[in-house]
């Protein structure tokens, strides 16, 4: 049975069903979506809302088209369904050998896989740790607390809602989001959760020092200058996502994370135990298994894009889960929607006469802006820019 709509009632959550009639009905070709997404938006209470309600059943707007699923074709083949593990010690400890066999594998990897995981990448297991913790901290509030930080206005300083593209995607995701954008210019500290305040500040300051770390690795790989990336603000924007993705009652009718890949210049995935994240490679959805103190890394859109395909930005999604809630967070390195002046194309030293430029000149903020109003529709942004 789809349980549905929901309504705020003395300012506590409270799902309300209807009859066994105006649930069949919502089964037919004339179902209102828009109403139900409505409704559900309205609560503030996200998808944790449904769960602390006791929901058994998912509502309608969650549920995703069999296609979307494809889980028989998960590779069972150890060559293609392990992705690289790279231990960055050498760069840290500034051993030149090193970091020669270290650039290589980073190359490597990007233009093979897209994704790759780092270890001893200089980010503390205590930082890790923290951050998971003041996640969860946020999202174990009473609702009327977290109600402060619901919108959907993306230029908030702090940003929670249920999927930010709740009304353009073909299906919603089971996961709530928090984020912020924090750099070029991070929100006050007061404006922050005080759940998570001081980890979200201290972690943001380790990512970065990594972020500038992997695009001089990057930069290498691509036989350019180690400042390149950099210089050109790669680095400039840093958007932290802070996912929470409770346990669902029929997770094979719905995703976590619906396929897709990421708009920004580089990804750094922080996730917990529970697994569930894959990336889809040669075809096949391949699990990224978490590993201890491990940091996930892919190439995004607009590295791809400047890089003129030489980098991958790969599709991957994330499974939902009987078991829950899983806690992520995703460092995006992009400005977003904030308004910069700089003009992004293919890398000029890195075109020749047989290989041109696939892709015309864009800024982050259009590239930005066309990907959220696109949304997670199983489709890439870069085929709007490419020429």
């Amino acid at each position: 049975m789809v349980r549905s709509p929901y309504e705020i009632e003395s300012s506590r959550f409270q799902m309300v069903i209807t009859s066994r009639d105006e649930v069949a009905a919502t089964q037919k070709p004339g179902y209102d979506r828009a109403s139900e997404l409505k409704a559900f938006d309205s609560t503030k209470a996200g998808v944790k809302g449904l769960v602390d309600a006791g929901v058994t059943e998912i509502p309608r707007i969650f549920h995703h088209p069999p296609e979307s699923f494809e889980k028989d074709s998960v590779s069972d083949d150890t060559q293609v369904r392990t992705i690289p593990v790279i231990d960055l010690q050498g760069v840290i400890d500034n051993d030149v050998p090193k970091r020669k066999e270290i650039v290589e594998r980073v190359g490597a990897a990007s233009e093979t896989w897209g994704f790759f995981q780092v270890v001893n990448h200089g980010i503390p297991v205590s930082v890790l740790e923290d951050m998971e913790a003041g996640v969860r901290r946020f999202y174990e509030q009473d609702t009327e607390i977290k109600k402060d930080f619901y919108t959907r206005d993306p230029m908030r300083p702090v940003v929670y809602n249920t999927n930010f593209d709740l009304y353009s995607a073909p299906a919603t995701n089971w996961r709530d989001t928090f984020n912020c954008q924090m750099a070029p210019n991070p929100p006050k500290s007061e404006d922050l959760p005080a759940a998570c305040r001081d980890i979200l500040e201290e972690y943001s300051r380790q990512v970065m020092k990594l972020g500038i770390l992997l695009f001089e690795l990057l930069s290498e790989a691509l036989g350019l200058n180690p400042n390149h990336l950099n210089d050109i603000d790669c680095t400039e924007g840093l958007a932290l996502l802070c996912h929470f993705y409770p346990a669902c009652p029929q997770p094979e009718l719905t995703l976590g994370t619906s396929k897709h890949s990421d708009s920004g210049f580089l990804s750094v995935l922080l996730q917990d135990h529970i697994g569930g994240f894959q990336i889809f490679r040669q075809d096949k959805w391949i699990d990224v298994p978490p590993v201890p103190g491990a940091l996930v890394i892919n190439i995004g859109d607009l590295l791809q894009l400047i890089t003129n395909d030489r980098f991958k930005s790969v599709e991957h999604r994330v499974l939902a889960n009987r078991v829950g809630p899983r806690v992520s967070v995703a460092s995006f390195f992009f400005t977003g929607l904030r308004p910069t002046t700089r003009i992004y194309g293919p890398i000029k030293e890195l075109l020749s006469e047989d290989n041109p430029p696939k892709y015309r000149e864009t800024t982050v903020r259009e590239y930005s802006a066309y990907y959220r109003g696109k949304g997670l529709d199983g489709t890439s942004a870069l085929t709007h820019f490419r020429l």
